[in-house]
């Protein structure tokens, strides 16, 4: 019988334990739960720091060491069904509280009563170990069940996420595909070399919109897109002009796959072609210190600023659409450090992307 395994967007049954903000959290939590044992063991006007140290001591190391242990079998966890998973987890828990409940039993012996010095014997007490194991299991249980709830709910955001961002990536709009066939049929006779060329072209973009959505070289985001307006200066000649300015010092920048493209596309569909005598798209890429900056320039008819009902609302939001996928996107990769802004002044739609450099 095949298992279920346990995979959510990222495969992780629990949150990585041991990156420094889980870190910090385990140590306030474990410290916030010591001073609650020693309050409980005693009223406040008789509050013992020595509990509180002890019941620190004890608890940070136990709390750290499931830690370490648990981001050690990440690997495994991934594979393992949740019920697997959740039980190699809690036994990691319950192990660790034993072997410190003894060791801290052995310290205490020996320094407290001079054990050591007086060559007696090491007596376990068994009530306590108990004690600290039901206590451990409590707690263990239930922090370990808040860490997987957390966890599978950032795996079904993320999976939620990807498949929107592969679902808006892998849209190509219809027109561009008809214009590019109806190209490519006129070319077969007049001139096959070309037209053979076209489909290449057309065929490398597909294949970057159907792609896993990952960071890629700047270079092979600005191949891809040269690709496209090869095809689109086909169609529109004359009125297509493009103006690269790219100005980079460092050859191994990556961004998201398929970012530049949409938003050229966005140019030439909302600005250069609903424009009798065209224009001019600018695409200008430049980085400054660890930022890199992407500006799209091109003209739009000011006839869409005329009253409302002379817009056209399908371009509006096909236009929407495209900046929302690449904000989202950009989201995704960079968190807030990246940005995406436009613009709209004296017949110019401008688009800014910031983001900080990818190596």
């Amino acid at each position: 019988m095949t298992k279920t395994k346990n995979k959510g967007a990222n495969g992780d049954f629990l949150p990585n334990l041991c990156n420094p903000q889980s870190v910090l959290l385990l140590v306030l939590v474990a410290e916030l739960i010591a001073l609650l044992l020693t309050l409980n063991a005693s009223f406040l006007p008789l509050f013992s720091w020595d509990s509180l140290a002890l019941y620190s001591f004890q608890i940070q190391w136990i709390s750290l060491i499931s830690a370490l242990a648990i981001c050690r079998m990440r690997p495994w966890l991934r594979t393992w069904t949740p019920v697997q998973a959740g039980l190699a987890s809690y036994g990691v828990v319950i192990i660790t509280t034993l072997i410190m409940s003894v060791v801290g039993q052995y310290l205490l012996q020996g320094f407290a009563t001079g054990m050591y010095s007086r060559g007696q014997s090491f007596r376990l007490d068994g009530w306590q170990l108990f004690n600290n194991l039901i206590t451990s299991a409590i707690l263990a249980g239930i922090t370990l069940r808040y860490l997987y709830l957390q966890q599978q709910l950032r795996n079904q955001q993320q999976a939620e996420l990807h498949a929107r961002i592969q679902a808006l990536q892998s849209r190509i709009r219809p027109h561009f595909l008809f214009n590019s066939m109806n190209s490519i049929a006129s070319l077969i006779s007049s001139d096959p070399e070309l037209a053979e060329r076209v489909i290449e072209d057309l065929a490398e973009l597909f294949r970057a919109s159907l792609a896993e959505p990952t960071l890629i070289p700047l270079e092979r985001e600005i191949i891809l897109c040269r690709r496209y307006l090869e095809i689109e200066q086909l169609r529109l000649g004359n009125r297509l002009t493009v103006d690269w300015q790219v100005q980079i010092q460092s050859d191994d920048i990556k961004i998201p796959s398929l970012m530049l493209q949409p938003l050229v596309e966005n140019a030439i569909f909302h600005g250069i072609e609903p424009m009798p005598k065209g224009g001019t798209v600018c695409i200008k890429i430049s980085q400054a210190k660890n930022q890199l900056m992407i500006a799209i320039t091109n003209p739009y008819p000011l006839a869409k600023k005329a009253p409302p009902q002379a817009q056209t609302p399908s371009q509006d939001r096909h236009n929407r659409m495209a900046l929302d996928n690449i904000r989202h996107r950009l989201q995704v990769h960079y968190g807030n450090t990246a940005r995406l802004s436009s613009s709209e002044e004296q017949g110019v739609f401008t688009t800014y992307i910031f983001c900080p450099l990818s190596k």
